[in-house]
């Protein structure tokens, strides 16, 4: 199997703080990986290492199957959280000129840029400063700076940042584009509803190490389905109760839950009945929210033990 993105034993400190502690996983060609993990947990430091901003104080960064260099990412494209474009300039012309930067000569450069201005649905503001845009409207422009030149390899940080449902439905459509055409994606985000739609593999980090690395589906099969949909009318007391619920997300009237170790899912409904009318008893895999959160959970836990 061919890798785009080989992370060996990475780690980087400053002063005493270490960012990222002897990380590694390997990305397929072609795959969408989501990079997760909650704030402060080295994603970015590890991003950073990935494009060259940062070096590791240990450990390799390969890319395509070589030592990460200079020449080699030209196929690389990278979507920061923080914007980079020109405030004052026109989109057209931050696009243009940031095209030309990876060696995109003007007349491609300015074709490509009303092609993706188009299909995002801002060709009628290519001559606006990106000042005078919306958040989610800069952010489109961002995404199309990053991928103008047509990399191999995408870095995604946190893409949807800004959109709307609309906007975030288009660029879904985008990265599923992508990856047909056999690009390589990874991209970090916190909406797990997203990474559990578009993601082939995962790796969750928490203070700097890897805690869950693994194919998706593999993962969420590994849970079992010990998890609760629930959508009622009247009051539910067996939430606090631990014999039967682990963990629970309260919505009001809707409440998503993890059965206690043993518990039994029909005992869990005969208790709900006494005091609810129920709408809705599903059983089913945990999100990956509740894996993140537990994963988490536990291993601030194990640290602090």
């Amino acid at each position: 199997m061919a890798f785009t993105l080989e992370l060996d034993g990475v780690t980087k400190a400053f002063d005493e703080f270490v960012a990222v502690d002897n990380l590694s996983f390997n990305i397929p060609e072609g795959e969408i990986f989501g990079l997760l993990g909650p704030n402060g947990a080295g994603k970015t430091s590890s991003i950073r290492m990935m494009i060259g901003i940062s070096v590791p104080d240990s450990g390799a960064v390969r890319v395509f199957g070589q030592p990460l260099g200079r020449r080699l990412l030209d196929r690389v494209g990278y979507l920061p959280e923080e914007r980079g474009l020109y405030k004052k300039m026109k989109i057209l012309e931050n696009l243009v000129f940031l095209a030309q930067l990876k060696g995109i000569a003007v007349p491609e450069a300015t074709r490509r840029a009303h092609d993706w201005l188009e299909r995002l649905d801002l060709a009628r503001w290519g001559n606006s400063k990106v000042e005078e845009l919306s958040k989610g409207m800069q952010q489109k422009v961002q995404f199309i700076a990053a991928v103008i030149h047509e990399p191999d390899f995408m870095i995604l940080d946190e893409p949807f940042s800004g959109l709307d449902p609309a906007g975030s439905l288009v660029l879904k459509d985008v990265l599923l584009d992508l990856k047909k055409q056999g690009k390589t994606i990874l991209f970090s985000t916190h909406r797990m509803d997203t990474v559990e739609r578009l993601c082939d593999s995962i790796c969750l980090v928490n203070q700097g190490r890897s805690v869950l690395l693994a194919v998706l589906r593999e993962i969420k099969a590994s849970y079992g389905h010990s998890s609760v949909q629930l959508e009622y009318e009247g009051e539910l007391p067996l939430l606090t109760d631990p014999a039967l619920v682990a963990s629970s997300n309260d919505f009001g009237n809707y409440v998503e839950l993890r059965l206690a170790p043993g518990a039994s899912p029909q005992k869990l409904l005969e208790v709900a009945m006494r005091t609810a009318r129920i709408r809705k008893f599903e059983l089913v895999e945990p999100s990956l929210e509740e894996i993140f959160i537990d994963t988490v959970a536990s291993t601030k836990a194990v640290t602090h033990a």
